[in-house]
């Protein structure tokens, strides 16, 4: 059984003290890949880094998570554009919209969404999609957007079924599930059934959101077989074919995966 977390930010902080660890842990508990997305310029530094001491295990993304679209947000548009010019990256990410936090720059979250969709379909890469709060926004650049070659995943997904329709109808795009699905009052356990286990991939969001019974401590890739473990539950299906089918997800969307 091998598995997959699509989606981490192990370069943060919050694993500086006990990296090895970690890795170790996560190995431990069949995890042979970690996909790490970029969130600003800050962030690219050790991303890279990390993915150049350990390249069989981590691989980088790149792009200007919307929370941290600020006045500069064009200049740090130019100097990740720049850097996926020049380097091998598996997706671009993480982009979107998040109307949670902060509604100062939704049109600045709007262009930028664009433009690093653009990026996406000119080199031909996927799009890892932050959605929070902001589902109808995104939509709408979708509907225009969206074309035969583009794809992607829309990370952490607790939406609706009116969502999943929708989500669905764009065609090669999955739903990244973390640790919100082993919480007691998720509604995402029975959302789940109107989704094929094709359209699954697995991601922790480390350090953020950790499962049950992790909850209040910092996540990390080793946490994914709770998710998985959930999944096998809800799917009536065996870890295994869990572990196969979200594996196989993850290749065919990240197609320069190795």
């Amino acid at each position: 059984m091998k598995l997959i977390d699509t989606h981490a930010h192990y370069y943060a902080s919050e694993f500086k003290n006990d990296l090895l660890d970690c890795i170790h842990r996560f190995k431990q508990n069949n995890i042979t890949k970690v996909l790490l997305p970029n969130i600003d310029l800050e962030s690219i530094e050790p991303m890279f880094a990390l993915c150049q001491d350990f390249p069989e295990t981590f691989y980088p993304m790149l792009g200007l998570h919307p929370g941290y679209i600020k006045e500069d947000w064009e200049h740090q548009l130019e100097k990740i554009y720049s850097k996926i010019k020049n380097t091998e990256v598996i997706a671009i990410g993480e982009i979107g919209m998040d109307l949670y936090w902060d509604k100062s720059f939704i049109e600045e979250q709007k262009k930028a969404f664009e433009i690093q969709i653009d990026w996406a379909l000119e080199y031909s890469l996927p799009i890892v999609i932050h959605a929070r709060d902001s589902f109808q926004e995104i939509f709408k650049i979708l509907d225009y957007k969206n074309c035969d070659t583009l794809s992607g995943v829309f990370h952490c997904f607790t939406g609706t079924e009116y969502e999943v329709e929708k989500i669905q109808s764009y065609g090669d795009f999955y739903f990244g599930i973390g640790g919100v699905v082993t919480y007691k009052n998720s509604h995402l356990p029975e959302v789940l059934k109107s989704i094929p286990l094709d359209q699954i991939l697995l991601e922790t969001d480390s350090p953020y959101l950790p499962p049950v019974p992790f909850r209040g401590k910092r996540n990390e890739p080793s946490y994914i077989i709770h998710v998985a473990e959930k999944l096998a539950s809800i799917y009536q299906l065996g870890l295994d074919e869990i572990a196969r089918q979200t594996t196989e997800n993850t290749y065919k969307l990240f197609r320069k995966l190795n």
